[in-house]
């Protein structure tokens, strides 16, 4: 049965360990005073020039244990660029609808780190395998998850396009390599304040958080398989939280069979000291044969005392025990080994559907997403639909109007046709012109001058 090795994955995301404002007031101002305040959140200028200082090892000027491949040698100074291309444009538009200067921002990165209720940026790091597993592979095999961790930066900018990734680096020179990503949350569409604003907040909620850690195990998985060409599976992650845990915490069989083994070996450790017993028993034996003496009577016969009997009764009684205590520690370790590859198997067959499931789950949300979109349009067209509806009936009341109208023109002209207090033929003149004019075409004709209503009566007479 081929054994299929799990590796543990961590996806930690920078947080304060202590939200009250006292403490985030204490970080901000640089000064710690006691451990509660402690936190790996990068509120500050200051906090992020010691994670600049840190993940480029700055410290021992020691670059050969590290990999850049996001961003420059200065972590801190990409912050800043990113900050000036994200949101220097919001910027200036907020400054321009304020009439106070008090109320203007002059520098968006200065602004955030000098105010206590945002993080300045935010640090992903994230973690493949165990010191157990890295401990006896050379430099070459470790160095290639720089190109696993490369696709796990594409991979979040595209689950998290709202998260911009200013720097990446990957460290070699501790129990497991390991990627350290700096980067800017964005919320865009802000109502209050500047429309483009940090976000750590609204980007990474417990929720998004989630779905982004599980998906991002998926594709690290993936990425390792192809780029390793093996077929490694990820521990299970503990409930509630992103950290994986050892198989015998998933199954309660397992840890019964564990448990067992240890009583098996103790019962094996003591089979053992009773083997020795046994071997110096053997020597007795051997000794009680070899001097034993021939009866007077027969030469095949041979006489021995009670003591000699004891001995050997002694013999026979421990190799009993021992091979009685032996059939059973290797029949409970066989049925053991059986269970426990057994169990292997299941648990991949479970691990590979909970893959599924997890695929599944994504391909649903994204199809929800874009459902809602869809309805969105639909709603969208079907108010365009309604207000073409609401334009057309406007614009059949208007021709109605008008056609009202044209027809009292000529209702007009034919009573000034047919009139005779208009002996100079003046409207005939008009009515003459406006036909020249196309303002008048053969059917108004006809009708100012009746020949509608004798159209009209042939068709009774018929």
């Amino acid at each position: 049965m081929i054994f299929i090795q799990k590796l543990a994955y961590s996806f930690h995301i920078g947080n304060d360990k202590n939200k009250s404002k006292r403490s985030r007031k204490t970080i901000k101002n640089g000064v710690v005073v006691d451990k509660v305040f402690n936190n790996n959140a990068i509120q500050n200028a200051q906090a992020l020039s010691r994670v600049d200082k840190h993940n480029l090892r700055k410290y021992d000027d020691n670059e050969k244990v590290i990999e850049l491949i996001c961003g420059t040698n200065s972590l801190y100074e990409d912050v800043k660029k990113l900050y000036v291309k994200e949101f220097d444009e919001a910027r200036i538009e907020y400054n321009e609808k304020q009439t106070r200067n008090d109320r203007k921002i002059e520098n968006y990165f200065s602004h955030i780190s000098n105010n206590d209720k945002n993080d300045l940026a935010v640090e992903i790091i994230i973690e493949l395998g165990n010191m157990e597993f890295w401990k006896d592979k050379d430099d070459s095999y470790k160095r290639k998850m720089t190109e696993v961790f490369k696709e796990q930066i594409r991979d979040l900018e595209k689950i998290v396009p709202s998260f911009k990734v200013a720097n990446a680096v990957v460290h070699y020179d501790e129990a497991s390599p390991h990627l350290h990503i700096v980067g800017v949350p964005v919320k865009d569409g802000n109502k209050n304040g500047m429309k483009k604003q940090v976000g750590k907040s609204t980007v990474f909620t417990k929720e998004s958080l989630h779905e982004i850690q599980d998906t991002m195990r998926i594709y690290c998985k993936e990425s390792f398989n192809k780029i390793y060409e093996t077929n490694i599976e990820l521990l299970e992650k503990l409930e509630g939280r992103n950290e994986d845990i050892p198989m015998k915490n998933m199954a309660k069989q397992y840890t019964y069979l564990k448990e067992q083994a240890d009583r098996n070996r103790e019962r094996l450790e003591k089979v053992n000291k009773q083997t020795e017993t046994t071997l110096s028993k053997s020597k007795e034996v051997k000794e009680i044969i070899s001097n034993l003496k021939p009866t007077k009577i027969t030469k095949n016969n041979f006489v021995i005392n009670d003591e000699q009997i004891n001995v050997i009764n002694d013999y026979i009684e421990n190799v009993d025990k021992n091979v009685s205590d032996i059939k059973s520690v290797n029949d409970l370790t066989t049925l053991m080994k059986d269970f426990e590859e057994n169990l292997k198997t299941q648990d991949k067959e479970v691990s590979e559907l909970q893959d599924k499931i997890k695929k599944q789950d994504q391909r649903i949300k994204t199809l929800e997403k874009q459902n809602i979109t869809k309805q969105d349009k639909i709603f969208e067209q079907r108010n365009e639909i309604k207000d073409l509806e609401n334009e057309i009936s406007r614009l059949e009341k208007i021709i109605q109007m008008w056609q009202q109208l044209w027809q009292r023109i000529r209702d007009f002209f034919q009573d000034k046709f047919f009139s005779s207090k208009h002996e100079d033929k003046i409207y005939e003149q008009v009515i003459d012109e406006m036909l020249e004019e196309n303002i008048l075409d053969s059917d108004d004709i006809d009708y100012i001058q009746g020949n509608y209503y004798s159209k009209e009566k042939d068709d009774f007479e018929r």
